[in-house]
């Protein structure tokens, strides 16, 4: 299901929004102010975040700035009452993708987080690990703190073969026939297990008995 994340300190507008949203099929996530919208964006994963641009705790573009800064690459629309070409110009620089000026027709909000969406299942060049990612352009782990870790040839294929389907369950012989090679020894799917949990932690891939792996969180 795709998640919004809904960072705005007016109360009415707000319920209103996420009522909405909700009924359109999003799992909607709401903050009243910057500092809960930078804590909710580090540390769940989100697809779109709605951001209005004047927050109290923390300004709307100071979030995207320190979301970007931290490896967020969720689509982020801003939300403003400010319509000069200098402040969409100044939201777009920030790190926002999309940029609607209050008062807005709810319709049309609907139209951009679609088109976001979009824009975020097409891009091939990050799969998610949680709150991080894994960088498919130079096969690096992205931390929810920004830290870049990188890792082997086959590290990166085992975590890439998990991360496309995170709720799928892989046996070891699939595993080893798409990570390796038919000759290869089923136990070698548990060393590469190994090397990246003592990589990234024991919970980045969990062992489901009986059956094999699927991908964890970081």
């Amino acid at each position: 299901m795709t998640r919004l994340l809904l960072v705005e300190d007016d109360s009415e507008l707000r319920g209103m929004l996420a009522e909405a949203l909700t009924d359109e099929g999003y799992v909607v996530d709401q903050a009243p102010d910057g500092q809960r919208g930078l804590h909710l964006g580090l540390t769940r994963p989100y697809d779109v975040m709605v951001i209005d641009r004047l927050l109290p705790a923390l300004d709307g573009l100071d979030l995207v700035v320190r979301l970007r800064s931290r490896a967020v690459v969720a689509r982020a629309l801003l939300l403003t009452a400010l319509g000069t070409v200098q402040d969409r110009i100044a939201g777009l620089d920030a790190g926002a993708d999309d940029y609607l000026t209050k008062p807005f027709d709810l319709d049309e909000l609907s139209a951009r987080i679609r088109a976001l969406c979009r824009r975020t299942s097409e891009s091939t060049e990050v799969l998610r690990l949680g709150p991080g990612q894994l960088d498919l352009s130079v096969r690096d782990v992205v931390l929810p703190d920004g830290t870049r870790i990188a890792l082997s040839a086959r590290e990166f294929e085992l975590l890439r073969v998990l991360a496309a389907r995170p709720h799928t369950v892989h046996s070891r012989s699939e595993l080893r026939s798409r990570v390796f090679d038919e000759a290869a020894a089923a136990s070698l799917v548990d060393t590469y297990v190994y090397y990246l949990r003592r990589k990234l932690g024991r919970s980045v891939i969990r062992t489901v008995h009986g059956l094999g792996y699927r991908l964890g969180t970081l």
